[in-house]
């Protein structure tokens, strides 16, 4: 495209005194990773092509399904059975050749997410679900990228902006800061289970779109440090601040290695915290004391453990063993990834209240692969 075409796309942008040639060449330079190409993902990935940022990734594994189509506009009936991030970009790239398109058609999650994320400027969070957004979010704290989050749910939709330092305090605050730790799966549903107005994800994400093309501009002032709420019922907005944790979040991972190893399923998902020990407190607890490790897996289950000793009771005979099992010291059970383990350990707590009993988490896999 000659330079004429180029300034006649973009025509009505380059006009605005505030953004100009200059910043219309930033977004040609920009590379913008949209991680989730569904109901924020699709009106994001809309509007950041026809500003013409220069560079576009796309990830997402999922398929077009009818019951997309209600907000995922992006998408027609000739499109269900597709991959997203593939459907997505064939009707983007006949929208705009201006703009490359990276297709990541896998699942971001712990062992990929580094190395992905750090082919691109920043991230745009159209993802619906808590573990995905705790991993996107993490990753861009440990590249030092800027993340735009968006959320929706019914009638309500929230956006904002992390990992981006105010221009006037320099402070920087994450999803973490916002969300501590992740709530409890039964108390928070998912537009599968609770619905969404359709127009509502087009709401957001447009303005998920407007933070990311200011942050690369340098127009305006972005959304950093604060989240703005939306009631499509009321049309109300809501502006709240946030500020940094006092203290450093003991479950973030600090580094890319604890980062690879961190179970975000896991740690998002339903399980009893209380009666659940790490794969790093159970090494520690070895060697501090002295206590029965319970192996609750069938018999020839794989992998076989021969670091330390184990007691084997396979939870199918678990219950009729109860009686000749000593509870004088510390018990850890542990299984193939952590729930018959926590079903071994209700049953000791239930027929013993006075005994100590741990249930290791994600099970054996877990430790495995915390040694590898």
């Amino acid at each position: 495209m000659n330079p004429p075409d180029k300034y006649q796309r973009y025509q009505r942008q380059i006009l605005l005194d505030e953004f100009g040639t200059l910043a219309q060449e930033k977004l040609s330079g920009a590379r913008v990773l949209v991680a989730g190409a569904g109901g924020l993902g699709c009106p994001a990935l809309q509007y950041l092509s026809a500003a013409g940022v220069g560079t576009i990734g796309i990830i997402d594994f999922d398929i077009v399904e009818l019951s997309n189509l209600q907000r995922q506009t992006l998408y027609s009936v000739e499109d269900i059975g597709k991959p997203k991030a593939r459907a997505a970009a064939e009707k983007l790239k006949a929208f705009n050749p201006d703009v490359l398109f990276h297709i990541h058609n896998i699942k971001l999650d712990s062992k990929n997410a580094l190395e992905i994320i750090s082919d691109y400027d920043m991230v745009l969070d159209g993802t619906d679900n808590f573990a995905t957004r705790y991993l996107v979010n993490d990753a861009c704290v440990l590249l030092n990228k800027p993340l735009v989050y968006g959320a929706v749910l019914r009638f309500e939709g929230q956006a904002g902006v992390f990992n981006l330092a105010d221009k006037n305090t320099n402070i920087k605050t994450n999803y973490r800061d916002l969300f501590p730790e992740p709530p409890d799966p039964a108390t928070a549903p998912s537009c599968n289970e609770a619905g969404v107005l359709g127009v509502l994800p087009g709401i957001i994400g447009t303005m998920q779109a407007a933070e990311t093309i200011k942050i690369i501009t340098g127009i305006g002032k972005p959304l950093c440090n604060t989240i703005i709420s939306y009631n499509a019922l009321t049309n109300l907005f809501y502006e709240f601040m946030i500020s940094p944790a006092k203290e450093i979040n003991p479950s973030c991972p600090k580094n890319a290695e604890e980062f690879r190893k961190f179970d975000y399923d896991w740690f998002c998902g339903p399980h009893e915290e209380l009666h659940e020990i790490t794969p790093a407190e159970f090494d520690l607890l070895r060697i501090q004391e002295n206590i029965e490790i319970i192996d609750v897996r069938e018999t020839g289950e794989l992998p076989l453990v021969n670091e330390f000793i184990v007691i084997q009771i396979p939870l199918s005979k678990f219950e009729e063993a109860l009686n000749f099992i000593s509870t004088k010291k510390k018990i850890v059970v542990f299984c193939q990834m952590g729930k018959r383990s926590l079903a071994a350990v209700r049953m000791l707590n239930e027929r013993f209240p006075e005994c100590n009993a741990l249930s290791l988490k994600g099970g054996i896999e877990a430790w495995k692969k915390y040694h590898l």
